[in-house]
């Protein structure tokens, strides 16, 4: 199979995907090589604020306009540990560089920050998070499991998370109505 790279890519769940995880989710991939993938389920909220996560883990907050932010559920690997998701990528302790603009973040020096002064300002917590082993991902595909499609940052940081999976689902010329359970095969 042809290597691909879905780094700084949205995976579609497909109407048919039966994991509970990953039904009707959309994932953004911050990584994928050979060795495998890891991503961030971004459009579903847990039952929890920045706030509270921020009082949880004793980090006092100061910033305006933060402590009413939604954490999301990542994925199903290390439900305990935070992942930040941001832009700009700045300077931090533990940072993956998803592109020029993206680092996804799983240092406590991050959320400090944001709960003094609010920066960076266009993020989103997760807790846990989405991980393939070699070549899982590219057999999901094969699978007809998702679709993919290059990411756009405004769908990221600039929509409130119900309308991440249909936005996304336009950037193929697609409607969630439009989907079918079972790709055809000729």
């Amino acid at each position: 199979m042809q290597s691909i790279d879905l780094t700084d890519h949205f995976l579609i769940a497909m109407p048919a995907m039966v994991d509970s995880y990953f039904a009707k989710s959309l994932v953004y991939v911050a990584e994928h090589n050979p060795r495998g993938a890891l991503g961030l389920i971004v459009n579903r909220p847990i039952d929890m604020s920045l706030g509270s996560l921020l009082e949880r883990i004793e980090v006092p907050l100061q910033a305006e306009g933060v402590a009413n932010l939604p954490v999301f559920f990542g994925g199903p690997v290390q439900t305990d540990r935070g992942f930040v998701l941001h832009r700009p990528i700045g300077h931090w302790q533990s940072t993956l560089v998803v592109n020029e603009h993206v680092g996804l973040t799983s240092s406590r020096d991050i959320l400090q920050a944001v709960a003094l002064h609010g920066q960076p300002r266009d993020l989103m917590v997760t807790l846990g998070y989405a991980g393939w082993a070699a070549g899982q991902i590219e057999h999901e595909l094969a699978q007809n499991a998702w679709l993919t499609v290059p990411a756009e940052l405004r769908i990221l940081f600039e929509l409130p998370y119900e309308e991440r999976l249909p936005s996304a689902l336009e950037l193929l010329g697609v409607s969630l109505t439009n989907l079918v359970d079972e790709a055809g095969h000729a």
